[in-house]
């Protein structure tokens, strides 16, 4: 990696919150407005894909909606977001969601976050919800009371063995108060609260957090502001995988003194920007970033060899692409957020969760099927 890049810091309050997703007092007004603020910065009038894309070769196409009333609403899980996908040690596949409700929309009764809805096929082209952390009725996995408009958004869901790990963001949205991890010994249907860390830590640039299983005994973990509106770095830090729930044993990777080294100062590893979701894997021989960016608005991968490759030079592939309803064809979606890997499938066919809401009845997780993308350079 060469010299980074200066750059605006995030507030040094921290201030942070959701990815858009529906928080009182204003659930609806958030999304809808960070939605149309990206697809005008796309330059989307018309429904063509106008977002800048880094690799044309790249195309994509819807599988399936993964919830939605047809599909969750027996689970009284209708109206859902993310869906971030983990392969459970039994062999099912996991989605773990955010803010959801009953009712007839976005805003409906019995407001949960998170809520884990199950597959027990976990092949991604078999992927269907046929049963829920809680039975017939999708629970919150952990307490959470909402009070005063608080929510408990995932960032990340993964697997070590036959343990699961859960990271969350706590707190109003745009004010994440602080950060906490819990671990399941059970296939999700148990959590047990591990550690956290306050919301203000490396100026707010550690509040998503996304993490890659290695094959070296450590988990690789990318962090950045969970707030749309901010632009922020993007941090790298280390774990053994016997440690997570241990803040002291995070290594982090930084640049000082003319080199990038494991221990320095946390530093940003690719261009600030403003970015919603975040998803790192360790995949086919190499690793995946997944991530939606806001300007232009689309969700975007880069594919690298080892956890601290040049991410400033690697390509930005853009996978997923904003239209307008009634517009939506291919890999264009109305929007889209998320796009979170699956596990199973790989570079040459990959399989991602990608999220939507416009209106208070189209709120969804969904299933899209990317292909085309450049592997690692190595």
């Amino acid at each position: 990696m060469h010299e980074p890049h200066r750059f605006r810091s995030v507030r040094p309050d921290g201030r942070s919150g959701g990815s858009g997703r529906p928080n009182p007092p204003s659930r609806r007004s958030l999304l809808r407005s960070a939605a149309a603020g990206g697809l005008a910065a796309a330059g989307i009038v018309t429904g063509a894909p106008g977002a800048a894309a880094a690799t044309s070769h790249v195309t994509g196409s819807k599988v399936r909606d993964l919830s939605g009333p047809a599909l969750t609403g027996r689970f009284a899980a209708p109206w859902t977001d993310l869906g971030i996908p983990v392969r459970c040690p039994d062999g099912s596949m996991l989605f773990v969601c955010g803010d959801t409700f009953d009712g007839d929309g976005v805003g409906g009764p019995d407001w949960r976050s998170p809520v884990g809805l199950r597959s027990s096929n976990a092949a991604p082209g078999s992927l269907v919800v046929d049963g829920t952390v809680g039975g017939s009725r999708a629970v919150g996995l952990v307490p959470e009371g909402h009070t005063g408009g608080t929510t408990a958004i995932p960032s990340d869901v993964f697997t070590v063995g036959p343990t699961m790990y859960m990271h969350l963001m706590r707190g109003v949205i745009y004010e994440t108060h602080h950060t906490d991890f819990w671990r399941s010994d059970d296939n999700g249907e148990t959590w047990q609260y591990l550690c956290q860390w306050p919301g203000g830590l490396h100026g707010g640039q550690f509040q998503q957090k996304t993490y890659a299983v290695a094959d070296d005994g450590y988990l690789y973990v990318l962090s950045t502001a969970f707030d749309r509106d901010v632009t922020s770095g993007l941090l790298l830090h280390r774990v053994r995988q016997d440690a997570p729930g241990n803040p002291a044993a995070y290594e982090p990777w930084g640049y000082a003194g003319g080199a990038w080294a494991w221990g320095n100062p946390p530093t940003t590893v690719t261009s600030p920007r403003r970015r919603g979701e975040i998803c790192f894997r360790a995949m086919g021989g190499g690793y995946a970033l997944t991530w939606l960016n806001m300007s232009p608005l689309d969700i975007r991968a880069q594919i690298f060899a080892t956890p601290t490759s040049n991410l400033f030079t690697t390509a930005e592939q853009t996978m997923i692409v904003p239209t307008v309803p009634g517009r939506e064809t291919g890999n264009a979606v109305a929007s889209p957020y998320g796009g979170f890997i699956i596990p199973g499938s790989g570079v040459d066919d990959l399989h991602i969760v990608v999220s939507q809401w416009y209106d208070a009845q189209n709120y969804r997780v969904m299933q899209y099927r990317v292909n085309g993308l450049d592997g690692p350079a190595h």
